[in-house]
């Protein structure tokens, strides 16, 4: 595919030139703290190989180095016509820059370079693969449509909020907003066992002269990566010693992009584990954390909801299914059997009960479950992690 840049583009390096500049002035405006974990240094080559020698550069302007706020967030994705998308890139592909980040298991990012050698090869795989698809299958019936209400059809993509994947979102979040406190991957080479995906972020100008963005985002297998340690090179009819610290091959396949505001999701199996998304369990979550919240008065910690707390905790997910909300115990004789057992919930001055963290989440349905017992023959106490509810018991007891 055509991967030429015309006349009037920069160049990797004049972009990280100014981009490095911009940075610059930006903390002598703001009296950012110099001792930022956040390195304008150039780092390391991340396509074919990790950790390499050769000197390379990042293919676009960091966003933050510009006055104009980025296009990427849509509230509502209803209007969204991905092959229209498909074709306005196809267009302007050859003014589309691209940087690279690695996320971990907890969708931290991790600002990468690659060499200008694998520009192309970047734009390709990533860009190019995804609107060639699209383009080509829309004339075979390729359609696309919700995720929430489609499943494992032929010829269908999917598409679904940002809002409504949270992990996709926070990642997103952190690159957008919180770009000079992304750490470097090269201060964190060792850690690449716990890498849980690549994402590439795309920029082009828009027709008014705003920034757009969008974001291809795959997944990344640590056991596939080979190790300089452990490899070696086979160079003609010799072996020789592996010169990268860490060296992988790419995902060819479309799995996951990021549009205005819309996840468009091409393999749902691969979309699901990248960002652990279940959306069968988070409804069931949501109309639990509804029930609770209705019957309950409960306080959260800043930044903090029921319904963030419930995501991937699929223990008490269940364990609040099982439950008929409407008929346990009231608010009160909740606080009361509490104190029997003599653990530490906290409630506020207007008799809230306060939810702090996770623990204190799981120490409310627990409870809400009945699930802690002081045992008449010890006087021990004990959390319940199973039990199983006796028949009525029939004729007279055996001593009387």
């Amino acid at each position: 595919m055509d991967a030429e840049q015309p006349a009037d583009t920069l160049s990797p390096d004049t972009l990280a030139d100014a981009a490095d500049q911009a940075l610059d002035e930006i903390d002598q405006i703001t009296s950012t703290d110099s001792s930022s974990n956040t390195s304008d240094s150039p780092d390391t080559d991340t396509s074919e190989s990790l950790g390499s020698e050769e000197s390379d550069h990042p293919d676009s302007d960091p966003d933050d180095a510009s006055n104009d706020e980025p296009v990427y967030y849509h509230s509502d994705n209803s209007t969204f016509d991905v092959f229209h998308w498909a074709n306005e890139i196809d267009e302007v592909k050859n003014n589309i820059s691209v940087e690279l980040f690695l996320f971990n298991k907890n969708y931290t990012p991790f600002r990468v370079r690659y060499s200008d050698k694998l520009t192309a090869s970047v734009k390709a795989m990533f860009m190019q693969e995804a609107t060639g698809y699209i383009i080509k299958e829309a004339d075979k019936g390729l359609e696309c449509r919700e995720y929430e209400k489609s499943d494992g059809e032929d010829k269908v993509i999917y598409r679904t909020k940002l809002s409504n994947v949270g992990r996709a979102e926070t990642l997103i979040h952190l690159i957008e907003h919180e770009y000079r406190n992304i750490d470097s991957w090269n201060d964190h080479v060792d850690e690449f066992k716990k890498v849980k995906g690549i994402i590439a972020k795309f920029t082009y100008p828009g027709d008014d002269g705003e920034t757009k963005v969008f974001y291809i985002a795959k997944a990344l297998s640590p056991s596939s990566a080979l190790k300089g340690g452990t490899s070696w090179e086979l160079n003609g009819e010799s072996f020789e010693p592996f010169s990268a610290e860490v060296a992988l091959k790419m995902p060819d396949d479309n799995q996951v992009a990021i549009i205005d505001g819309t996840v468009v999701i091409f393999n749902q199996s691969k979309f699901e584990n990248l960002f652990q998304y279940d959306y069968k369990s988070q409804v069931i979550a949501d109309e639990k954390a509804k029930e609770l919240t209705d019957k309950y008065k409960l306080s959260f910690a800043e930044g903090l909801t029921l319904n963030t707390l419930l995501q991937d905790k699929k223990p008490l997910v269940k364990k609040l299914q099982s439950l008929d909300i409407a008929e346990e115990m009231p608010q009160e004789k909740l606080i009361d059997y509490a104190d029997d057992m003599q653990l530490e919930l906290m409630t506020d001055d207007d008799g809230s009960i306060i939810i702090m963290d996770d623990k204190d989440l799981t120490m409310f349905v627990n409870l809400l479950a009945e699930d802690y017992f002081i045992s008449p023959v010890n006087g021990r106490r004990y959390e319940i992690k199973s039990k199983k509810l006796l028949s009525e018991p029939t004729g007279e007891p055996p001593r009387g």
